[in-house]
């Protein structure tokens, strides 16, 4: 009977290198932060002083990957925090899905894979205690992956669609037009492969909710309450 302590050793030992990590993550991202400042400072420089385009270009081929790697960063701290909540009553599902998949729908417009995306909505009450900054940012999260797995080449639409399960009381958002796998690079179990869809898991799951993923599609489950706010 002594592997005990042995087990409780390791798991000290993986909670220190997790707060070092942590730490270190952190660094980077300001460290790329600054690193951006620059170059986008040359880059200014350049245009200013009519530098050949193909200089220009490289410059800004270089931030937009330090300003990949940093909301990458970004979400890897967010991951390993706690997620904390100020949640409310009466807040709308259907109007945080709206607003994103509308958000999103303008950005494509002018972008190279000009991927469709539009909301089907199943007429019903979507109200519950929620945190709607929270929740946007997650719906927001996988909305972008989604819109990551789309090839220039071969654009397809993307559909996002809201019912609500009668049996449950739950809301079900639904995602498809993807490429959808459960990489092995997923943070969890059964997870749907990236960081960012990894955060916004956590933050579902912190309403009670739950995030599934296949082949075909990213399913969210969120409780309603379809009690309006004492503030309405």
């Amino acid at each position: 009977m002594q592997p005990a302590p042995a087990k409780k050793s390791d798991s000290e030992a993986l909670e220190r290198l997790g707060s070092a990590t942590l730490q270190i993550v952190h660094d980077l991202k300001n460290q790329l932060n600054g690193l951006k400042l620059y170059a986008t400072f040359l880059r200014k420089r350049l245009e200013r002083d009519d530098q050949p385009p193909d200089e220009r270009e490289t410059l800004a081929k270089l931030i937009t990957g330090l300003d990949r790697a940093a909301k990458e960063l970004t979400a890897l701290v967010r991951y390993a925090r706690p997620i904390e909540l100020r949640q409310q009553s009466g807040v709308d599902v259907q109007r945080i899905v709206a607003k994103v998949v509308a958000d999103a729908a303008e950005r494509e417009t002018g972008s190279l894979t000009k991927a469709a995306i539009s909301l089907d909505c199943e007429n019903a009450c979507y109200l519950g205690e929620f945190d709607q900054a929270a929740l946007s940012e997650a719906f927001k999260a996988i909305t972008n992956d989604v819109l990551a797995t789309i090839s220039a080449r071969e654009p397809q639409p993307i559909s996002v669609a809201l019912r609500l399960n009668n049996e449950t009381g739950e809301a079900e958002i639904e995602w498809r037009g993807g490429r959808f796998n459960t990489r092995s690079g997923a943070l969890s179990p059964g997870g749907c492969g990236t960081i960012h869809t990894e955060v916004a898991r956590k933050i579902i799951e912190a309403h009670h909710g739950a995030v599934s993923c296949d082949q075909d599609a990213i399913r969210a489950r969120l409780p309603l309450t379809n009690e309006k706010s004492t503030d309405d």
